[in-house]
């Protein structure tokens, strides 16, 4: 559903603004009619982008944003893994940035311009800021370090750990992006670094917190 409606654009090629509307289920006559996933516009082995351009699905772009896509769903696995309301509220406003990210990673060079013009959101310098200000938060408390090379020791500590080892893969495809000349927001790379800096060090706050009877 979310591939669909933001990155994929719609089957005719519309962004998702101008064509969600037809994607609501009307009620007919006391029922609702389903619409169905399955476009099929998928089935050559190609995946739309935001304007319509469809590209390889192998295609470092979409190795990239979808990698992103998977990194929001692991965020959203620890968030529902017990995650204290610091931690909880915090992975919440980073998906929010990763939903702005993807649809602009999800937009071809070509469509850049029209992309801003059209009042989509991209990601700024204030989001890395937001994230520099978490790491300075999380380090001035005291926070162990043990063990962090054996993740395990909560639900929450752990899935804060898969979260990370999704995040660097998603910054390597970024930056295989970058090579290609295909990444024209060069702050791209330096959020999903610093991203990835903080899901360990909340991992170890979260350890050092809720990680009684803790082994390394």
């Amino acid at each position: 559903m979310f591939k669909r409606s933001f990155l994929g654009g719609s089957p005719d090629g519309r962004p998702v603004a101008l064509w969600k509307s037809a994607f609501e289920l009307p009620a007919t006559r006391g029922r609702i009619q389903a619409v169905s996933i399955a476009t099929r516009t998928g089935d050559n082995g190609t995946s739309a982008l935001m304007y319509g351009r469809r590209l390889p699905k192998h295609h470092v772009r979409v190795e990239a944003y979808g990698a992103v896509d998977e990194l929001n769903a692991a965020l959203g696995m620890a968030r529902a893994s017990g995650a204290k309301p610091f931690i909880g509220e915090t992975l919440l406003a980073i998906q929010k940035d990763l939903v702005a990210i993807m649809g602009e990673m999800a937009t071809a060079l070509e469509d850049q311009e029209r992309y801003v013009a059209d009042g989509y959101p991209g990601l700024e310098s204030e989001m890395i800021e937001r994230l520099d200000q978490l790491v300075a938060r999380i380090e001035a408390e005291e926070v162990s370090f043990q063990g962090w090379a054996t993740p395990g020791t909560t639900l929450n500590s752990a899935s804060l750990d898969v979260a990370r080892t999704v995040c660097r893969r998603a910054e390597r495809r970024i930056s295989q992006l970058q090579a290609a000349n295909e990444l024209p927001n060069q702050r791209v790379l330096v959020y999903f670094n610093r991203l990835s800096d903080v899901l360990w060090l909340m991992a170890r706050w979260v350890e050092t917190h809720d990680g009684e009877g803790k082994t390394s």
